[in-house]
C-alpha cells in the first residue's frame, strides 16, 4: 500500500475544484482595485468567491473579510479586546485572550459572559464540539467548517474564523465573518481593501480556490460524505480497542467531529508514535500541527485533567473524504502491532 494520509485536521488535500479555480485565476491579469476591464474581471473573481464562502457558511457576502488564514482572522477579531477563553483554544486564539475559563473532564467549557469570551466550535486535537452561547464574541470555526452544518446567521456568534486549507482549499487564505453592524479595527492598513478592514492587494488565486473548495465541501456535506467518514472513525476505534484494550480515546463519550480520534497509551510518547507510523507509511500527528514542528504535551489535554505523561502520549488520527476502509484497517494493524510491542517492552 502507498502512503496513507490521516492528518486532515492539520491540512486537507487540495480539492480538484479548488485547483481548477486557482489555475483559471492565474490567467486573470488585472488588479481587483483597478477600474478597467481587467481589474473588474479580477474583482469579479473575488466577489464570486466571497458569495461561495458566504453561502457555505450561512452568511451574507458583505459579512466575509478575506485574510491570510484563521491566525490573521483571530488577530483582526481579538486584538486589544481582552476576551476570555480556555486552554482548549488553538494557539492562534490563545495568543490574544485571557486564559481563565474552566474546562471539565469531557473537554467542555463553561462561558458565563459570552459577549466577553471566545469559544471554538470544535477542537482540532480531540474533535470535541462546544455549544456556542448566544452573543458569543468570537468563535473559531476552522475545524467545523466543511465537516458540520454551519449557519452563521443563526449561530448568535458575533465573529467567526475560518481557514481554506482545512476543507481542501489552498493554504494561506481564510476569512473573518462579521455580524452585520459590527466592525473591527484594521490591523493591516493602506489601500483600504476588504471594505477597509484588511488592506493589501487581494490574493485572488487563493481566494478563488477558497470559494471553489467551500462550494465543493458544502456538496460533500449534503451528500453524506462525513457520515461515511464517521463510520470509518468508529471502525478504527473499535479495532484499536480490541487490539489494545488499555487505549484511552479522548472525548469518546462527547459530541465530536466525525473524523477525529485522539488516542493515548500512557508511557508511549506521542512523537515516538508519529515517527513509527511515518516509517510504516502513515501520516498522523501529536496534537496541533500549527506550532512550527514543536512537539509538547497538549495544553488542551492537561486542562481536561490528564497528567503530563498521559497528555504527552496522545496522538491524533483525522480522516477525510478520500480515506478508505482498507487504509483505516491497515493503520489499525500497524499501530496495534507497534503498541503491543511497546507494552511488552514496558512490562
Amino acid at each position: 500500500m502507498s502512503r496513507v494520509y490521516l492528518d486532515y485536521n492539520a491540512t486537507a488535500p487540495l480539492r480538484p475544484e479548488a485547483r481548477a479555480a486557482m489555475v483559471a485565476a492565474m490567467d486573470v491579469v488585472g488588479n481587483p482595485s483597478s477600474v478597467h476591464a481587467e481589474g473588474r474581471a479580477a474583482k469579479a473573481l473575488v466577489e464570486k468567491a466571497r458569495a461561495q464562502v458566504a453561502t457555505a457558511l450561512g452568511a451574507e457576502a458583505a459579512d466575509i473579510v478575506f485574510v491570510s488564514g484563521a491566525t490573521e482572522a483571530a488577530a483582526l477579531a481579538m486584538a486589544g479586546r481582552g476576551l476570555h477563553g480556555a486552554a482548549v483554544e488553538h494557539d492562534a486564539v490563545r495568543a490574544w485572550m485571557v486564559e481563565d475559563l474552566t474546562v471539565d473532564g469531557a473537554g467542555r467549557v463553561a462561558v458565563t459572559e459570552p459577549s466577553e469570551a471566545t469559544l471554538q466550535a470544535a477542537n482540532s486535537e480531540t474533535g470535541i464540539l462546544q455549544d456556542l452561547p448566544e452573543g458569543l464574541a468570537v468563535s473559531d470555526w476552522s475545524q467545523a467548517f466543511g465537516k458540520l452544518p454551519m449557519a452563521f446567521d443563526w449561530s448568535g456568534v458575533d465573529m467567526a474564523l475560518v481557514s481554506a486549507h482545512k476543507l481542501g482549499g489552498p493554504k494561506g487564505v481564510g476569512a473573518l465573518i462579521l455580524r452585520r453592524g459590527l466592525d473591527v479595527a484594521a490591523q493591516i492598513r493602506g489601500g483600504g481593501q476588504e471594505m477597509g478592514r484588511r488592506s493589501g492587494t487581494e490574493n485572488i488565486i487563493g481566494i478563488a480556490g477558497f470559494g471553489a473548495a467551500a462550494e465543493a465541501a458544502t456538496r460533500d456535506l449534503a451528500g453524506g460524505v462525513w457520515a461515511r467518514v464517521e463510520k470509518l472513525r468508529n471502525i478504527l476505534e473499535k479495532t484499536l480497542e480490541d487490539a489494545v484494550p488499555s487505549t484511552i480515546f479522548v472525548g469518546k463519550g462527547s459530541a465530536r467531529l466525525p473524523n477525529t480520534s485522539c488516542l493515548m497509551v500512557p508511557g508511549w510518547k506521542g512523537e515516538t508514535q508519529v515517527m513509527q507510523m511515518d516509517l510504516a507509511g502513515f501520516a498522523i500527528s501529536a496534537g496541533s500541527a500549527c506550532s512550527s514542528g514543536k512537539v509538547r504535551a497538549s495544553a488542551c489535554l492537561r486542562a481536561m485533567g490528564f497528567d503530563e505523561a498521559e497528555a504527552a502520549s496522545a496522538v491524533r488520527v483525522s480522516l477525510g473524504p478520500q480515506t478508505t476502509e482498507a487504509e483505516v484497517r491497515a493503520f489499525a494493524d500497524a499501530w496495534g502491532a507497534a503498541a503491543t510491542r511497546h507494552l511488552a517492552r514496558a512490562a
